[in-house]
C-alpha cells in the first residue's frame, strides 16, 4: 500500500512535465516536494523514526517558532564588511523552518509567520554589497526562495500581488549578484550562486535562469564546477587541503543543486558516473578518522595550491549527509558506505549550522522509504532533458546533458537557423551524449534532444549552438612553448577561449592566439564577457606579424598587476609591442589601471570593450565601457605590410588554463 501511495505523489510531482510544455516545472520543487512533505507529516503523526527524531530537533531551535520576532528588514545587507548578515540569515531560516512546520502542523499561524518575513524582506531589501556579496546572496535567499517555494504551492494564504513583488525581488536584487557566479574564489562560492541561481528560476518558472545555472554546473570554467571541485575519481575536493568546514560546505551545496534537479525531473545526482557521490565517500571517510588518497592540487584561479589534506575541522561533521544517503542508497539503491557511517553518526541531524550555511534537519527533510525511483519514474513521460552542451571542432560536434529521470533513449536534432525547425539526426540514443560526424567546418549548428521512454516523449531540451570549428578564415594556434590543451569555440555570437601560457613577454610568448589574416588596413573590435576563471590570467586584441613565439606585435592586453594582497590584483590595460621579430617588446604610453564597474574588489566583475585599429604602418589601441565611447590607449608604428589579427589569451600560470569569453566582435572585411 505504500509503494502504491508513494507512486502516485511521484506522479503528482513530475505531473508538471506530462503536457510537453517545454516552460512547465514542478511545485513544490525546490528541497522539498509534495510528496516530501506528505512524507514527513504523516511520519510525525505516527512518531515514526528516526523522521520523528529529527522533527524533535528542528522544534529545538528557538526560530522555529510561529511567534519568533523577526529581525530585520534592512534595506542593504553585505558580507566583508558585514551589514545585517546574522540579521538576515536567522529571519531566513526562520521563514524556511515556519514554512516546514506549516506543512508539518498545518498551523496557520507557522504561515503566517513565514509569509511576513518574506513579504519584509522583498518589500525593503535593495542591495547586497561588500567583498562576499556572492555568498551572501548565496546562502541566506536559499532559505528564503525554500519557504517562498513551499508557501506559494501549498494555499498558505499568499497574496498573489505579494508573490509578484516576491518574484521581482529575487530576480532584480539577488540574481544579479550571482547570475556571473565566482570563478576568481574557492568553489564553495560557485556552488552557493548555482543552487541559488537554480531556486530563482524554479520559483520564478524562468526556464533560462535555471538553465544557466545547470549548465554551468556541468560545464563551468570556475572552482565550483562539478568536475572542478571534485577533481578526481578518487572524489578528492578542491578545498581538501584548505580545511574540512569549508569542503564540506561546498560539497554539500552542490547536492542540493541535485535534489531540486531531481524535483524537476533531472538525474543530476549520476552526472559525471556519480561524482558527487564520490566526493561524499572521499569526504565522510577522511572525517570519520580513515585515511584517503591526496594529490597535490592548483585550483583554477592559481591561487590556491595545497600539497596534503587539511586537519582542520577533521571530525567536526556539518549536518549534510542524510540528503546524499537517502538519494544514493534508498531511492538508487548504491551503495554509500562512508556517507551512511556519517549521516548514522549524527542522526538526528541539527540545524545547518553556521547562519545560513546548509539547510540542515535532514534526517526529517529526507528521510524515506527504499523504492526503485528510476524503475517509478519510468511510468510517466521523462522531463526535458537539462544543461545540453556541445563542444565543436572542424570534424565534429561532441553533445551531453543531464539526463531526465525514467528515460530510457533519446532523439536528437539538428537545425542550420534559430527558427525552431529541426531535423532528426539520430534515434535510439540510449546515453546521454552524441556524436554528430557529419558536419561541415565552419558551419554553425543548433542542437536540441528529446527524452523518451515507453509512456511517451518529452518535450525538446532548450537548444545550444555551436560551429563546427571556427568560422570561415579564422585559424587557432598556441604560441611557445605551453604544452597544455587549448581551444577556442564559437557558438555564432561569442568566442570562448581556453588558453594557456605565460603570457608575452620582453623576448618570447606563450599564449593561445586565435586569428585572422589583415591586409594593409583594418580593425578589430570586441567585448570581453566576465568573468575569467584563472586569477593571473592575460588577454586581449593582437595585431601579430606571424606566430612565432619572438614575433612583432601590437597588443591591446588587459593584465592583473602585482598588489600586496593576492585576492585583488591590479587588473590594468598596456598597450604593448615588439616592433620587430626578435626585438625585446615593452609597454608603450601609460598602463591604465582598471576600476568600477570593470573592476570591483580587484575582480574582472564587469564588461570592457577593446578595439585596435591598423591604418597603414599605424596601429592605435582604443578602450570602451560600453561600446559607444571609447578612450585612447595610445598609437605606434608597426612596420609589417601583412599580418594577422585576433584574440589572444594566457593563463599566466604554468599548469592550469583560463577561460575568456569574447562576444561583439567586429572584425575586418
Amino acid at each position: 500500500m505504500k509503494l502504491n501511495i508513494f507512486l502516485f505523489l511521484l506522479v503528482l510531482t513530475f505531473s508538471g512535465w506530462m503536457d510537453g510544455n517545454a516552460q512547465s516545472f514542478v511545485h513544490p520543487g525546490l528541497l522539498h516536494s509534495a510528496e516530501d512533505l506528505k512524507r514527513m507529516k504523516e511520519a510525525i503523526v505516527n512518531k515514526q523514526e528516526p523522521i520523528f527524531s529529527g522533527y524533535l530537533k528542528l522544534l529545538e531551535n528557538p526560530v522555529t517558532q510561529c511567534n519568533y520576532k523577526m529581525q530585520g528588514p534592512m534595506e542593504m545587507v553585505g558580507r566583508n564588511p558585514t551589514v545585517g548578515q546574522g540579521t538576515y540569515d536567522t529571519d531566513a531560516n526562520a521563514a524556511h523552518q515556519n514554512a516546514i512546520m506549516w506543512c508539518i502542523t498545518g498551523d496557520r499561524a507557522y504561515a503566517d509567520k513565514a509569509i511576513e518575513i518574506i513579504n519584509a524582506w522583498s518589500l525593503k531589501l535593495k542591495s547586497i554589497t561588500g567583498r562576499d556579496a556572492v555568498l551572501m546572496a548565496g546562502l541566506g535567499p536559499f532559505k528564503m526562495l525554500n519557504a517562498a517555494e513551499i508557501l506559494r504551492y501549498t494555499q498558505a494564504g499568499w497574496k498573489d500581488a505579494d508573490i509578484t513583488r516576491t518574484e521581482k525581488h529575487f530576480k532584480e536584487v539577488i540574481y544579479p549578484v550571482i547570475k556571473d557566479v565566482a570563478p576568481f574564489a574557492n568553489g564553495n562560492w560557485d556552488a552557493a550562486a548555482i543552487k541559488t541561481m537554480m531556486a530563482i528560476g524554479v520559483f520564478c518558472n524562468d526556464r533560462d535562469i535555471l538553465e544557466r545555472a545547470l549548465r554551468y554546473y556541468v560545464n563551468g570554467h570556475g572552482n565550483g564546477c562539478l568536475s572542478n571541485y571534485i577533481i578526481n575519481e578518487e572524489g578528492q575536493i578542491q578545498e581538501s587541503g584548505r580545511d574540512q568546514g569549508h569542503t564540506q560546505l561546498g560539497l554539500a551545496m552542490l547536492a542540493e543543486c541535485a535534489e531540486i534537479a531531481w524535483h524537476q525531473g533531472l538525474n543530476l545526482y549520476t552526472y559525471h558516473d556519480n561524482r558527487l557521490l564520490k566526493g561524499f565517500e572521499y569526504v565522510s571517510k577522511f572525517n570519520l578518522g580513515e585515511e584517503v588518497q591526496f594529490t597535490f592540487w592548483l585550483d583554477r584561479t592559481g591561487k590556491y595550491a595545497h600539497r596534503e589534506i587539511a586537519r582542520q575541522d577533521r571530525g567536526n561533521l556539518r549536518a549534510i549527509y542524510e540528503q546524499v544517503y537517502n538519494h544514493y542508497v534508498n531511492r538508487m539503491g548504491v551503495d554509500a558506505p562512508f556517507t551512511k557511517k556519517a549521516a548514522e553518526k549524527i542522526r538526528p541531524e541539527g540545524p545547518g549550522r553556521p547562519g545560513a550555511d546548509h539547510p540542515g534537519y535532514g534526517t526529517l527533510y529526507f528521510s524515506g522509504p527504499a523504492v526503485n525511483a528510476i524503475q517509478l519514474a519510468q511510468t510517466i513521460i521523462p522531463a526535458q532533458p537539462g544543461a545540453l552542451i556541445a563542444n565543436g571542432t572542424a570534424n565534429k560536434i561532441v553533445l551531453t546533458w543531464v539526463e531526465p529521470t525514467g528515460a530510457t533513449w533519446y532523439t536528437v536534432k539538428r537545425a542550420l537557423k534559430n527558427d525552431g525547425q529541426y531535423s532528426v539526426i539520430a534515434n535510439s540514443v540510449k546515453i546521454p551524449t552524441y556524436t554528430d560526424s557529419l558536419v561541415k567546418s565552419g558551419t554553425v549548428y543548433y542542437y536540441t534532444v528529446s527524452a523518451n521512454n515507453e509512456k511517451g516523449l518529452s518535450a525538446d531540451a532548450l537548444p545550444t549552438v555551436v560551429s563546427a570549428g571556427l568560422p570561415l578564415r579564422w585559424n587557432q594556434k598556441t604560441i611557445g612553448q605551453s604544452s597544455l590543451p587549448a581551444n577556442t569555440e564559437f557558438n555564432g555570437t561569442a568566442f570562448r577561449v581556453e588558453g594557456a601560457g605565460m603570457g608575452l613577454d620582453s623576448l618570447r610568448d606563450e599564449f593561445h592566439y586565435t586569428y585572422l589574416p589583415l591586409k594593409q588596413n583594418g580593425e578589430m573590435s570586441v567585448r570581453f564577457v566576465p568573468q575569467p576563471s584563472s586569477q593571473f590570467s592575460q588577454f586581449g586584441l593582437m595585431i601579430r606579424e606571424n606566430t612565432s613565439d619572438n614575433s612583432a606585435h601590437a597588443s591591446l592586453m588587459i593584465y592583473p598587476g602585482k598588489s600586496n594582497f593576492i585576492e585583488a590584483p591590479k587588473w590594468q590595460v598596456q598597450f604593448i609591442s615588439r616592433p620587430s621579430s626578435g626585438e625585446i617588446a615593452r609597454i608603450y604610453g601609460s598602463v591604465t589601471l582598471l576600476d568600477t564597474p570593470v573592476v570591483t574588489f580587484g575582480r574582472m566583475t564587469g564588461e570592457i570593450w577593446l578595439k585596435l585599429i591598423k591604418n597603414g604602418n599605424i596601429v592605435t589601441a582604443f578602450t570602451s565601457n560600453d561600446g559607444k565611447v571609447w578612450t585612447n590607449a595610445g598609437s605606434l608604428a608597426f612596420r609589417s605590410k601583412r599580418a594577422l589579427i585576433g584574440l589572444a589569451v594566457a593563463s599566466g600560470i604554468t599548469i592550469r588554463t583560463t577561460t575568456i569569453v569574447f562576444d561583439h566582435l567586429l572584425i575586418p572585411n
